[in-house]
């Protein structure tokens, strides 16, 4: 799966296949009723059905399936081969790829392959209860940016005022989480970090007065780095506290939104950063190469079905 000459990027037959492997690897299940018994559940074969069907056996559901149903691939006539291509193509590029070149490569519509990329990054959304970052004592480093432009904000005298304040945490060694979150305030911050720390963690940040608030009141360790003083890292015996590795989780969501994708708007935003989250979790430096991530990515597809809404007015109608 190294190259697009792959037969699962040629062949709907073993596209198909390949994702049956990823998406049941104990078999079928229903995605209606929740059979996941072997003996209930038959292959239709013949003529009058296409390839891919399945029918549940249980008296009470009977409904027939492929492994595209509720999922982010559902009800799509974009052939299963170009979708795992394109998955493939946005897992193995660092700073993504963008909506037109995509197009290029996979030879359908710009609109379609827009919206296409977006099912895509709802498949990489983490979604459920995720474990706290920072659990035995590990450190987490806490930083926020700037980006985009709210809608309806005129450009005002604060440099960031009329932007999307994004909020990131990472583990050192470990995922990335970012959040679209409403200011730099405390009531605005205090909610992720308490959604997603664990009470051991070492929160290091720079000099924000929020955080130092956030650490009291939550009774989190909590070191600062003075960036108003060039401070940038400081050692403590053997703690090393900076904030260098979310802000390398920045350069390179920067470089990306900018240099690839070049617009976001706010609406679509979180689907943006959860892309950016799940290459960065997903990393070769966690010894993660690109096939792993593209079958982690496969995993997500299920239960996130995204459906298109007509846009109501020529403004909703222009791609971000």
């Amino acid at each position: 799966m190294s190259n697009l000459q792959n037969p699962v990027f040629q062949d709907e037959t073993k596209a198909r296949e390949w994702l049956e492997a990823r998406v049941w690897p104990n078999g079928p299940h229903c995605p209606h009723c929740g059979n996941a018994d072997q003996a209930k559940i038959k292959k239709l074969e013949g003529k009058a059905h296409r390839p891919g069907v399945y029918q549940c056996g249980e008296p009470a559901c009977r409904q027939q399936f492929t492994v595209t149903v509720n999922t982010v691939f559902e009800r799509s006539k974009i052939p299963l081969s170009k979708w795992l291509a394109a998955l493939f193509l946005m897992t193995a590029s660092k700073k993504g790829v963008s909506a037109h070149q995509m197009h290029r490569m996979l030879g359908i519509s710009y609109k379609s392959t827009w919206f296409m990329m977006h099912r895509l990054r709802e498949a990489m959304r983490a979604g459920g209860l995720l474990p706290p970052m920072g659990e035995g004592g590990k450190p987490v480093e806490a930083d926020e940016t700037f980006i985009g432009r709210l809608e309806g904000v005129k450009k005002g005298k604060a440099a960031w005022a009329h932007k999307n304040v994004v909020l990131t945490l990472v583990e050192r060694g470990g995922a990335a989480r970012s959040f679209h979150i409403d200011g730099t305030r405390a009531g605005d911050i205090m909610p992720v970090i308490r959604a997603n720390l664990s009470r051991e963690a070492h929160l290091m940040t720079d000099e924000l007065a929020a955080y130092k608030y956030i650490a009291e009141v939550e009774g989190l360790q909590h070191d600062t780095v003075k960036h108003s003083k060039d401070e940038y890292v400081r050692r403590e015996g053997d703690k090393v506290i900076s904030t260098n590795t979310v802000e390398g989780y920045y350069s390179i969501f920067k470089r990306g939104m900018k240099g690839v994708y070049q617009h976001c708007s706010e609406k679509h935003l979180h689907r943006y950063l959860a892309e950016f989250d799940f290459r960065y979790s997903n990393r070769s430096a966690l010894g993660v190469n690109d096939y792993e991530r593209a079958e982690t990515m496969a995993k997500g597809i299920v239960g996130k079905r995204l459906t298109y809404r007509r846009p109501n007015s020529k403004k909703d109608a222009a791609p971000n």
